[in-house]
């Protein structure tokens, strides 16, 4: 009741300090003696339309004003803030794994300290930091591994122990506890209020905001948004943002041309206290139990607490609204597990009384992270849902980069694990994002180590191969539904005992992955690659050749038969694909690009290419099966199985022929195998893979021959310093700053997008620079592993991050990429960074706050440019699409 009482209060402040609303308020008395619902009737059209009153939707409109964008309608079915952005707990926190996440908390926090003395609407904002627990020494590494993150980027943090929690929070048992992590700048907000000060803001600037107003589809003409339609009328615009929360994905649906949003709601309980006899402070941190599923908080006197169960309930959406949502049923047995937990941390909670069980709806999305970015079916429809129980600490920075987006055409950092692009319509489905949220919602507390996979929704993108290769002992992972190989266990291991093993430290399959390098350079390996995003690109005349000529930086007019790596960059010479593509004939290309870039590179052909019926772009990833076949023998079982010379005489390296392998034809073999060990990528129609893969295994009996899998070739391009486009390259990362300049024709006079950026670039220096570091003081069997996101210090000053990290069987030693950046001392303003630079320095890496020496190393090849022989250019082509 206290709660509703002050969700009233601030509605009445919010709508008093606005005098759109009093206009609103004195003509609905004026025409008539019963208030009308809908007292302004709606504009025409708008240049954007906002579907969503709850923190996501305000803030964007909120960060659009800001930009100078006026003319923006944000609708809401119900009243504003009163979905779940109502019954959040308020708890802004920073502590978060992925470093986008981080960035968008950071901001979040800062704005919502700023917004009552901006906007005159209490927002409740309260500085009481958190307290994270492990009770666990592997949740202890997790939190320094946050930790370290943090303090690179200037957010105070420390890790404490049971007694320094003891002294902030009194009332913790701490007597399972090994440490803790305090982030003292953490806070806590009126959600709601939050909502309500970004609303009013946001009218302040021109918004518009209508309540009580449902839209029922979005139009579409042209692939392009042209309006909405509401239980009001039409709206013609130019833009429209699906900020629908748990409706989003039925909103998608609902459109002309569908737009996948896959999201699915679950209940969430947390419950309220009444006040302690000595109420608690204000100012008393947050506590967040991890391991027991619990979250804490003071709540005017008492505590509010929730948590996130192993038995998550579903919450089905379809056909209803707003206020039945609201009217969720109490389920003190589903909670008692969370009570218990609660019980025993706070144990003088006993005899507190207890004012409410709530039960809120909450969206979580397949992999955890929200949803944000423009539909790659629908230009000018973007969305931005599914928090994960994280809205008010996302909220600030995810409507600033959407903003950004719309208004830029990029947000200012990288948002590729938020976009919504990373999804393909298979993961759409009702029955797998019921799957999915039931396993995602208990993941939220679960210890994740680094290479945990989902077990829920799997199997569902096969190779032809699969059985085959799972009957032989294959251990399998997900990228993007595709269910690939992590590596081979061997008859006789202990199969269970390796599924189970998860650690910061050197993990079970050591061993295996490194007897498949090993085969790999010694022998001959096949590893089944078949995820490859495949698209081949043709037409009647010149035009595939003249389109791909300016899409792409390096230059594809080559002989036929021959395959190009090269870049697709952004107009800021950012990397948005990193591929190769072969010339199959004058007239026709294919491509091959990394396994998520399946829907983001489609979209992003398909609004630059021209509509022109003599230009055909196809997707080719089911029709083919990708083997590499990979180590010195290759040579001798490709050869044996075709009967033709392979010879580098008669078959180049970066070559590509079709070819016969057994009895199959049409096979196309290139002469690539993304890791710097010689080889052969063979792309196999699928009615021909069982047929090719027993050819070859049969073959390659008498050259010692084994599977391998995804392991052994991060292992491989990593020590070959390898880039891999989605961890080491982004749309923020240019060819010049990590060495691939050679794969770049700017001397040859040809325009190409990004053209402008990188002659800047060569002209004035980067700001950044891809580096290889490998480990010198670290004992692999002892101490923590690096994987990736671990901060990089030279000479004791913060330069960079990791990007990914393999340990190299060759130099039996840990290898991490990077990219070093050079900040001035006194200003903090970014500078160019040399070669010198680079080499001059002494560096470390922080793994969860211990620092190993390591030594730098630049590209090895930067210093080669075009002008090389041909052998030179395959070892420089080395990249990696995992």
């Amino acid at each position: 009741a206290a709660g509703m009482f002050l969700r009233l209060l601030s509605d009445v402040r919010w709508r008093a300090a606005n005098p759109k609303w009093r206009r609103m308020t004195c003509s609905r008395r004026s025409t008539s003696s019963t208030a009308e619902p809908h007292p302004v009737s709606l504009p025409a059209q708008a240049q954007v339309v906002i579907c969503g009153g709850g923190i996501m939707g305000t803030s964007v409109a909120y960060h659009l004003s800001k930009m100078g964008w006026k003319d923006i309608v944000l609708l809401e079915q119900g009243r504003l803030a009163a979905g779940t952005t109502r019954f959040c707990a308020g708890i802004v926190s920073t502590a978060r794994h992925v470093s986008i996440e981080l960035k968008m908390a950071d901001y979040s926090n800062k704005l919502y300290q700023q917004l009552e003395q901006e906007t005159g609407v209490k927002t409740g904002y309260v500085k009481t930091g958190s307290i994270s627990l492990a009770q666990t020494q592997d949740r202890l590494i997790s939190l320094k591994r946050i930790a370290s993150s943090l303090n690179v980027m200037g957010i105070p943090c420390e890790i404490i122990t049971p007694k320094q929690v003891a002294q902030l929070h009194p009332l913790i048992n701490i007597h399972d506890l090994v440490g803790a992590m305090y982030v003292p700048e953490d806070a806590l907000v009126s959600s709601a209020n939050v909502s309500l000060a970004l609303a009013t803001a946001a009218s302040r600037n021109g918004v518009q905001i209508h309540e009580r107003t449902s839209v029922s589809h979005v139009s579409v003409q042209k692939g392009r948004v042209t309006g909405v339609e509401t239980d009001r009328g039409q709206i013609q615009c130019q833009y429209f943002i699906n900020c629908a929360g748990q409706w989003a994905y039925e909103l998608g649906h609902s459109g002309e041309e569908p737009v996948n949003i896959p999201l699915h709601a679950c209940e969430h309980f947390y419950l309220l206290t009444h006040p302690l006899k000595e109420p608690l402070a204000s100012n008393l941190p947050t506590i967040v139990d991890p391991d027991g599923r619990i979250y804490i908080r003071n709540w005017q006197g008492g505590i509010l607490s929730g948590g996130f169960e192993k038995n998550p309930k579903p919450l089905f959406t379809e056909g209803r609204n707003q206020l039945e949502i609201q009217n969720l049923q109490e389920d003190w047995d589903h909670f008692e597990p969370l009570l218990s937990a609660l019980l025993r941390r706070m144990p003088d909670l006993e005899a507190l009384q207890i004012m409410q069980l709530v039960n809120c709806p909450e969206s979580f999305t397949p992999d955890m992270r929200c949803i944000m970015g423009e539909s790659p079916t629908v230009r000018g429809y973007f969305v931005l849902a599914g928090m994960n129980s994280a809205g008010i600490s996302y909220g600030g920075g995810a409507g600033k980069y959407l903003a950004e987006w719309m208004v830029n055409g990029y947000p200012s950092e990288n948002v590729w694990p938020l976009d919504l692009k990373r999804f393909g319509t298979l993961q759409s489905s009702r029955t797998f994002l019921r799957h999915r949220v039931m396993e995602v919602m208990p993941l939220m507390c679960d210890l994740k180590v680094p290479r945990w996979d989902f077990q829920t929704g799997r199997q569902l993108r096969t190779s032809p191969l699969y059985d085959r290769l799972d009957a032989q002992g294959a251990r399998w992972m997900e990228k993007h539904g595709f269910e690939r190989v992590k590596y081979f266990v061997p008859p006789g291991k202990d199969l269970l005992d390796l599924d189970q093993s998860k650690t910061f430290y050197k993990p079970d399959w050591f061993d295996i992955v490194g007897s498949e390098v090993k085969c790999c350079k010694e022998a001959v390996c096949v590893i089944d690659m078949s995820s490859f995003t495949k698209f081949e690109i043709s037409s009647t005349g010149d035009q595939a050749l003249e389109n791909l000529q300016y899409l792409f930086s390096n230059d594809l007019d080559v002989p036929v038969g021959h395959v190009v790596h090269t870049g697709m960059l952004n107009e800021k010479g950012g990397y948005e694909n990193d591929c190769s593509i072969a010339r199959l004939s004058k007239r026709s290309f294919f491509m091959i690009s990394p396994t998520d870039q399946q829907v983001h590179c489609w979209a992003w052909l398909k609004n630059r290419l021209p509509d022109d019926s003599t230009l055909t772009m196809e997707d080719v990833t089911w029709k083919y099966t990708a083997l590499n076949l990979i180590g010195p023998r290759a040579v001798d079982v490709l050869s044996e199985l075709s009967y033709a010379p392979i010879t580098p005489e008669h078959f180049p390296s970066l070559f590509c022929k079709e070819m016969s392998v057994g009895y199959a034809n049409g096979i196309r073999v290139m002469s690539i195998t993304h890791t710097g060990e010689p080889g052969f990528m063979l792309y196999i129609p699928i009615e021909y893979a069982l047929h090719v893969y027993n050819e070859v295994m049969n073959m390659g009996q008498k050259y010692g021959i084994r599977n391998a899998g995804y392991y052994a070739l991060r292992s491989l391009r990593i020590e070959k310093f390898f880039a891999f486009w989605g961890q080491d390259l982004d749309a923020f990362t240019t060819p010049m700053e990590c060495g691939r300049e050679f794969q770049v024709k700017l001397e040859k006079g040809m325009q190409f997008v990004g053209q402008e950026a990188l002659l800047e670039q060569k002209q004035n220096g980067v700001y950044k620079r891809f580096t290889m570091f490998i480990l010198e003081d670290h004992d692999t069997d002892m101490d923590l592993w690096p994987w990736w996101g671990e901060p990089i210090f030279r000479n004791g000053r913060y330069v960079g991050k990791t990007t990914s990290s393999a340990y190299s069987y060759t130099l039996e030693r840990h290898v991490c990429l990077g990219f070093v950046q050079h900040f001035d001392e006194k200003t903090g303003e970014e500078l160019v960074v040399t070669t010198d630079f680079i080499n001059q320095g002494e560096y470390e890496i922080d793994i969860a706050g211990q620092r190993f020496q390591a030594k730098a190393k630049l590209y090895p090849f930067s210093s080669l440019f075009t002008h090389r022989r041909r052998k030179d250019e395959v070892e420089l082509s080395g990249y990696q699409r995992e």
